[in-house]
């Protein structure tokens, strides 16, 4: 399988003491074959440090998880960080509990997306951003009540709370509403005035939204927008999964459109190591490149699945059935993320 590869002062001069005037006019004029050797070796010095310079290799990029979530503990709810009514966590996805995980599987950063467990309540992945800063970034979850007051919330937690990414789950518009309603379009065009990546959630099939994707990138081509998960697309196994698929890799004609190849367990249709996601990042490396995919691991969900350092060796895994450059790879891992929120994951 052929590889795939994406987009990359003068030296001073110090005199002796000189006895008299004209001698020293001589000598500045006339260097003699001392200061022509000193000359000739600081010039050498300085072009053999340049060279040594460039041929040094670039720190290593930092592995960086593109989605996951953190929710608080049991006794965090009680304390003041409670569960949404009907969404009381049953898997462990405390903050110790990720940085366990992430320092096992050797990840560096990570974004957290807002969890459905606490709705619209961001106060617990706040907190955790703001002990944090270097670790963590945020992505919030757009809140579509008709009323727009999700708009200002949207607002107040990019510029005030540092958010640096919305996620629009369809499945919270009210009934019968898509998100290219006029609530839908105000929140996407303020994301992406704010310079805030929208992550999009299609869990019931790419087919569904597809039209209400396209129409939000073309009418707001400012905003950047990061399909989640591999837009759900499982590898196709007949004509209508073919064509969903074929939908998604034809988002890449945005220029702006970002994947995660996230939450392989959602999209694989085999056991770990999920190989057969293999030819589905293929395919998307074909159409966007390798620096428009993110991996993500989907933490907490993937622990009972693969474990949490098992999700990012089968990134890998799967890169190795399919002749991924490194170069390709250091993108997918860590580089794309980076690139997308610059001046994230920085010690203070």
């Amino acid at each position: 399988m052929a590889s795939w590869s994406s987009p990359a002062a003068a030296p001073c001069r110090f005199l002796s003491p000189l006895a008299t005037a004209a001698s020293s006019r001589a000598l500045l004029s006339f260097p003699t074959p001392t200061t022509r050797r000193r000359l000739l070796l600081s010039s050498t010095a300085t072009t053999i440090a340049a060279a040594m310079a460039a041929s040094s290799p670039s720190p290593p990029c930092k592995v960086l998880d593109s989605h996951l979530h953190v929710w608080a503990s049991p006794q965090q709810a009680k304390e003041g960080y409670p569960y949404f009514p009907g969404q009381e966590a049953t898997l462990r996805g405390d903050a110790d509990f990720l940085l366990e995980c992430m320092d096992e599987a050797g990840v560096d950063g990570a974004l957290i997306v807002q969890p459905i467990n606490h709705m619209f309540d961001h106060s617990l992945v706040t907190s955790v951003l703001k002990k944090y800063p270097s670790k963590f970034i945020g992505c919030c979850l757009a809140n579509p009540a008709d009323d727009g007051s999700g708009i200002k919330q949207l607002e107040h937690l990019i510029v005030q709370e540092k958010y640096r990414a919305v996620r629009f789950n369809p499945n919270l518009w009210p009934p019968g509403q898509k998100m290219t309603n006029e609530v839908g379009r105000s929140l996407f065009a303020k994301a992406g005035e704010l310079g805030a990546p929208v992550g999009i959630m299609t869990m019931k099939g790419i087919g569904l939204y597809i039209q209400e994707i396209e129409e939000l990138c073309r009418d707001y081509p400012e905003t950047t927008v990061i399909l989640d998960h591999m837009a759900f697309c499982k590898p196709p196994t007949n004509n209508e999964e073919e064509k969903a698929f074929s939908s998604f890799l034809n988002l890449s004609r945005f220029p702006k459109v970002y994947v995660k190849y996230s939450a392989l367990f959602r999209i694989s249709r085999e056991a770990y190591p999920y190989e057969d996601t293999a030819q589905l990042l293929f395919r998307v490396i074909s159409n966007y490149g390798a620096n428009l995919i993110m991996w993500g691991s989907d933490f907490p969900f993937v622990v009972p699945e693969c474990g949490y350092k098992g999700a990012k060796e089968a990134v890998s895994h799967a890169a190795s059935k399919i002749s991924v450059s490194p170069s390709d790879l250091e993108w997918i891992l860590g580089r794309t993320v980076s690139q997308l929120f610059q001046g994230a994951w920085v010690a203070p």
